[in-house]
């Protein structure tokens, strides 16, 4: 990074710490919400430490390093919220991430060096599905935590995107945003206000929202099975040097999906 996209992640960073911190204070029983919610979809029981998740890799990234993606999941699950880890992508889905990328050097990322990686929300759940039961079970004050985070997290990491490409200097390398797992965006979908805030962060730029796309989760292999599907049906070349075009071509057609 040159030193205005440091400037600018580092205030990022910090400002998205503090939030963490007062996010983690508002609900005092969230923990024992997101045990029963749990509980209620049978899932086998887990230590539940971190109700509410940083992203400690945040403060492993320097000056040196050179952020080519911000990849967007949904929220931290059983892995990412152990107090020996807070970090996100580290279950098998973020193991199947990192074995893409190391696979496929044509992209030129490593997906722990060159990679910001936030979720639409930080609070915890076993299962993204089961944040519902915190919506509907948790009262005002949980729903609204669970709003506020998703509108918070749409601003600033649009923000974040943003300013990193408009302090691009002729040596950087323009990151993209990659929205990864798009079903909960959809109409009356959980991550539907995180979806409308982004796009309305982007209104007045319209060439920076030119590097946003969607795409399948990782987990399950559904994002390269997507991929995988896409080649065959526009008749793509499969060369390893058109691998980032077609991740585009791809990314831009369910950008254009979700966001009318």
């Amino acid at each position: 990074m040159n030193k205005k996209q440091w400037e600018i992640f580092c205030s990022f960073r910090q400002e998205f710490k503090e939030k963490i911190e007062e996010w983690s204070k508002r609900c005092p029983t969230l923990a024992s919400l997101q045990e029963a919610a749990a509980k209620a979809a049978a899932t086998p029981p887990y230590p539940l430490e971190t109700p509410v998740v940083y992203n400690r890799d945040l403060d492993k990234i320097g000056p040196e390093d050179e952020i080519r993606l911000i990849v967007i999941g949904d929220n931290p699950g059983k892995d990412e919220q152990l107090a020996k880890n807070n970090r996100y992508l580290v279950g098998q889905a973020g193991k199947i991430a990192e074995g893409y990328f190391r696979r496929n050097p044509v992209l030129q990322v490593d997906f722990r060096k060159n990679v910001i990686i936030l979720n639409k929300t930080p609070v915890h759940s076993a299962k993204t599905n089961q944040l519902k039961y915190l919506i509907k079970n948790g009262g005002e004050e949980v729903k609204a935590l669970l709003e506020e985070s998703q509108l918070w997290m749409a601003e600033k990491t649009g923000r974040l995107h943003i300013d990193l490409l408009n302090a691009c200097d002729s040596s950087s390398f323009k990151p993209e945003l990659w929205l990864v797992g798009y079903g909960e965006l959809r109409n009356k979908k959980l991550f539907v206000s995180y979806r409308d805030k982004l796009q309305e962060v982007y209104k007045d730029y319209p060439e920076q929202w030119q590097k946003v796309f969607l795409f399948q989760h990782f987990s399950m292999n559904r994002f390269t099975i997507d991929l995988d599907d896409f080649i065959k049906k526009e008749n793509l070349s499969l060369e390893p040097d058109h691998l980032l075009e077609n991740l585009q071509k791809l990314g831009i057609c369910h950008r254009k999906e979700l966001f009318n």
